[in-house]
């Protein structure tokens, strides 16, 4: 596909960098080398998350028609992808909530786990994991109920967590995650093939690594709740405090012969967006894929990273294309009573902050976006940001600091006609950020 021309269409530019990154993380390109050969016994898909459905349609598509394949995967509302002509469903796909668990999510976490009981050592277990399954596959730990589970899982969302510690608390509240999925499969094989969304790509957190080893403790998910000062039911407290809660480590024989690919990751699809941008002659460049801290202040960073470009072609030479990925965080900060609520996401967030920092500098535009299409719970990917953001705005008598003050990068960029809308694109690598420097 021939890119648009940056000069003179930077926003349809920058958005076909979004697709390329987008393209590059789709299950069926990145599936059939990691597929095991059929068992002797039965082959079971178990899996979670936002590309839950499309994992599941290109394992469908990719295994041997002749050869048995049953299971059960659990995916977003919304996110199952339309079902290609003459592929038959093997796969069940059921879906439920995200971010915040629901009942849905609960009954297919009961089910999948179900489906392990009866296996062996001739069955072969797929598991399908993919960002978003920490909510989506929600099984509450004894002593736990689901409306516990929902306002835990709102306050670590909105306290500043990273994902490494949401995750860190989320595996010690479940009966599925952390390992346990994993153990509870044995003695069958388990091949889990999982999209990364978290900075490292570590197995173990995308997910809350329902099939890994989980090197976290009790002791470390205590210590979490209490920093962002989230309150557990006092039994729950009791079983942190004893490690009654406490998860399959590294070297447990559960995991003995298990197998876990990486089939798509947010370097990779950095990696498609800088070859497409240098294929419409733009030099690209890759800050990191590991991206992390309060959304509204990397934008801040990044846009000083653009006025340099822009001012004095350090520490690039424009024009040039800036990319990065990573996942940040938006604190949500507490509103005086009567206060609309503020709409958004970390993409929109960042590019609230980036927006006020660059201040209208000349030749540089920018797009960030989540690429699984949903940036928090909105039904925008992300937004867009030009030199006349600020002024356009003002125009329409709209000043960005109060929409900062309240979180609220939808009800900014909405007016405008900077929201980027792309529906569930059915895969998730994480945040997408694009700079434009002309």
């Amino acid at each position: 596909m021939t890119a648009p021309n940056p000069a003179s269409q930077p926003r349809q530019f920058l958005e076909h960098l979004y697709h390329a990154a987008v393209q590059r993380a789709l299950p069926l390109h990145n599936t059939a080398a990691y597929l095991p050969q059929p068992p002797k016994g039965r082959t079971i898909v178990l899996g979670a998350g936002k590309a839950g459905g499309s994992m599941a349609q290109a394992v469908e598509a990719l295994w041997p028609a002749d050869a048995p394949l049953e299971g059960l995967v659990v995916t977003r509302y919304h996110h199952i992808p339309p079902r290609p002509a003459g592929l038959k469903q093997r796969i069940e796909l059921v879906e439920a909530a995200h971010p915040v668990p629901d009942a849905a999510g609960l009954a297919a976490a009961q089910r999948i786990l179900a489906m392990t009981q009866g296996l062996t050592e001739n069955d072969l277990v797929l598991c399908l994991i993919s960002g978003g399954g920490s909510s989506l596959l929600t099984l509450p730990a004894d002593g736990l109920t689901l409306e516990d589970k929902q306002r835990i899982n709102k306050d670590l969302l909105n306290s500043g967590a990273n994902i490494a510690e949401m995750n860190c608390v989320r595996k010690h509240l479940s009966r599925i995650k952390g390992g346990r999925l994993a153990a509870a499969c044995a003695p069958a094989r388990v091949v889990t093939l999982t999209i990364s969304d978290v900075p490292g790509d570590d197995p173990s957190i995308i997910a809350s690594g329902p099939t890994v080893p989980d090197a976290t403790t009790c002791a470390e998910a205590l210590a979490i709740l209490k920093r962002y000062g989230i309150e557990v039911p006092a039994a729950l407290l009791a079983q942190l405090e004893s490690g009654a809660l406490e998860t399959p480590k590294p070297g447990d024989p559960a995991f003995s012969g298990h197998e876990v690919h990486l089939i798509a990751t947010p370097q990779q699809s950095l990696e498609a967006a800088a070859a497409a941008a240098e294929a419409a002659g733009l030099a690209a460049y890759i800050l990191s894929d590991e991206i992390e801290g309060e959304s509204r202040e990397v934008g801040k960073v990044h846009a000083a990273l653009a006025r340099a470009v822009a001012l004095k072609g350090q520490p690039f030479q424009k024009p040039c294309v800036i990319l990065s990925g990573g996942e940040t965080t938006v604190t949500i900060k507490k509103q005086p009573e009567g206060t609309a609520r503020g709409r958004g996401g970390r993409a929109g967030e960042f590019c609230m902050g980036l927006a006020l920092a660059l201040q209208g500098q000349p030749g540089v535009y920018a797009l960030a976006a989540d690429t699984d299409g949903i940036d928090g719970v909105e039904d925008n990917a992300g937004a867009y940001v030009a030199p006349d953001t600020l002024q356009r705005a003002l125009a329409q008598g709209m000043k960005i600091d109060p929409y900062l003050d309240r979180n609220d990068a939808y009800g900014f960029f909405d007016p405008l006609g900077d929201l980027v809308v792309t529906g569930p694109t059915h895969t998730n690598v994480n945040d997408f950020r694009a700079l434009l420097v002309l």
